[in-house]
């Protein structure tokens, strides 16, 4: 029994120092999946420890046995890829459908919005007007206006705020967020 034992803890031994060429074979394999090839290395050093009292590894290399059930063990996860079939509901049948918005409630909307630019002063409405409706960009803004990129992110930040103000005192909060 203790025989058996130290020839399993010797077999281990040469197993496990064979884990970083293994892991680099199998990743060249499998390609960049290191959650995969862990995997396999793992699986297959737990069969080489499950089968260490049955094999001859007197007359077998353990470095070529340990290649051989990796490759093997790669080729089943290939094949277990390619035949998965998903079940269950995917995130596509989980949205709602979106309803159109009303066009009456749309014009009340912008006509509200334009009522409250309005009130903006002239340099802050054409922030907003440009980075929040039209989606330029900030420096693109600056180099339009002719000034710093920090004036343009000021303005469209205190703009926002003067909006927000605006339509929570208008009492009109779902605007608002």
């Amino acid at each position: 029994m203790i025989d058996e034992l130290m020839r399993r803890t010797t077999v281990m031994e040469h197993c496990l120092a064979e884990r970083e060429s293994l892991r680099r074979y199998v990743t060249g394999i499998l390609g960049r999946d290191s959650h995969a090839a862990e995997d396999v290395v793992q699986e297959t050093l737990l069969r080489a420890w499950q089968l260490a009292e049955r094999i001859d590894w007197q007359d077998r290399p353990v470095r070529m046995w340990l290649f051989r059930v990796a490759r093997n063990l790669v080729v089943d996860h290939h094949r277990r890829a390619g035949r998965a079939v998903p079940v269950g509901l995917g995130a596509t049948e989980l949205e709602e459908p979106r309803s159109q918005p009303d066009p009456a409630e749309q014009i009340i909307d912008r006509r509200v919005l334009v009522d409250v630019l309005r009130r903006l002063s002239p340099a802050h409405r054409e922030v907003i007007a440009r980075v929040h409706l039209l989606g330029h960009a900030g420096e693109e803004v600056a180099a339009v206006l002719g000034v710093p990129v920090g004036t343009v992110k000021s303005r469209a930040h205190n703009a926002v705020r003067q909006v927000r103000a605006e339509l929570t005192r208008s009492d009109w909060a779902g605007a608002a967020a």
